[in-house]
């Protein structure tokens, strides 16, 4: 595997962003221009740079350091302009989704390039097809491809690692599952994802089997997302409803990339809520949306009411709230942790992706390459970071 010297040390930009123009993009360049340091040398990426012109000038009405931030033409549909934007920085995030739509070309320009990259999907369609086409090519030049930067799936994946620190030593089985409970708006991208996906459900069984043929497993330990059936979780005090989503994906993954999860690690993943009817109504609309996503019609009705592009109000984002709690256990033992923080869908994603691109940026992390989960790739860097944002990790 390459090693972090074998990356392009000289280039003129350290980390771009692209897609600033839209809602999260926005607020990933607020935060990114909150509290990067002086010496970041970072730009903007889009197709419409008079959009992005007007991003730059909100950006400097704040800071007038910021007056001349690069503004770099980049189009999904133009491979040769991601190649361009690629070749001049070391890190690119992107906020441009739905990722299976629009993703692949710039994942493969930051492949070739030998760029770290890192996005904000919650596609498991479209992180496999990405492992299946561009893993080798990134740990030769050295890339390491972060998916799923933002709340899909940090406070999960980086939970989980906070956990495993906490339990110390883990010789025996480990099992844990995570508990995700949020008082907050929908996120159109989010909801989106997941039309795209319920409506693609055999070619994501087709992707993920390509991908477990493929491979390689850890020698000597396992790790896997297992499913579990709802019902009443006695401990936490949640009714549990399982969740669909990438989350438990790539928890496993670190627990086969991190020997500190132990010989043999097992998590699964659920919703909670307090009553009965609301884990009822939560299995029911799920089941709809899987339902409705089939019917092409009922798709594109469904896909008009949540528009993208838009979110909350910031009164609204700021009366939002996220808690995931993790039970563990192993070797007789017992530890419940809880990560906890504000708007899980917008403002804390935009925090999420932001501190994650100046950790690969700035920071002294682990030596990975190819396709690498937000633990593997950043671990204690990336949880000391976040917790200096405001997010908390603690023991309860």
């Amino acid at each position: 595997m390459a090693s972090s010297s074998s990356r392009p040390a000289t280039r003129e930009l350290d980390l771009v962003l692209f897609g600033a123009t839209g809602f999260t993009g926005g607020l990933t360049a607020d935060y990114l221009a909150s509290v990067a340091p002086a010496s970041l040398r970072w730009g903007l990426a889009g197709r419409n740079l008079t959009k992005l012109g007007e991003v730059r000038s909100r950006l400097a009405a704040h800071d007038p350091r910021y007056a001349d931030l690069p503004l770099l033409h980049a189009d999904v549909a133009d491979p040769g302009s991601l190649a361009a934007v690629a070749e001049r920085t070391r890190v690119l995030a992107t906020t441009v989704g739905p990722y299976l739509r629009h993703g692949e070309p710039l994942v493969r320009a930051c492949a070739d390039a030998g760029t770290d990259y890192l996005d904000l999907t919650g596609e498991p369609e479209f992180v496999d097809r990405m492992y299946l086409l561009h893993h080798a090519t990134a740990v030769r030049t050295g890339a390491r491809l972060v998916h799923a930067c933002g709340f899909d799936s940090i406070p999960h994946d980086l939970g989980a690692y906070f956990t495993v620190r906490q339990l110390g030593p883990v010789t025996e089985p480990l099992t844990m599952r995570g508990v995700v409970r949020a008082g907050a708006g929908l996120s159109g991208g989010t909801f989106h994802s997941a039309l795209e996906q319920f409506s693609r459900a055999r070619q994501l069984r087709s992707a993920m089997a390509e991908r477990r043929r493929t491979e390689p497993r850890p020698t000597g330990r396992s790790s896997r997302a297992v499913s579990a059936p709802p019902g009443r979780d006695q401990e936490l005090g949640y009714w549990l409803v399982p969740l669909p989503t990438i989350d438990p994906a790539v928890v496993a993954r670190s627990g086969a990339a991190l020997a500190e999860y132990g010989p043999r690690f097992r998590y699964s993943h659920f919703a909670g809520t307090r009553t009965l009817r609301f884990a009822v109504g939560g299995a029911v609309a799920v089941s709809g949306l899987a339902l409705g996503a089939q019917v092409s019609p009922l798709r594109r009705f469904l896909g008009s009411r949540v528009p993208q592009g838009e979110g909350p109000s910031p009164r609204h984002r700021e009366r939002s709230w996220f808690t995931v709690d993790f039970l563990a256990e192993t070797g007789g033992r017992q530890l419940r942790t809880r990560v906890s923080g504000g708007d899980p869908g917008y403002t804390e994603t935009a925090k999420m992706l932001g501190e994650a691109a100046l950790c690969l940026a700035l920071d002294d992390n682990p030596p990975t390459a190819g396709q690498v989960t937000p633990a593997q790739a950043m671990g204690e860097q990336l949880l000391g970071r976040l917790q200096r944002a405001g997010l908390s990790f603690e023991v309860v």
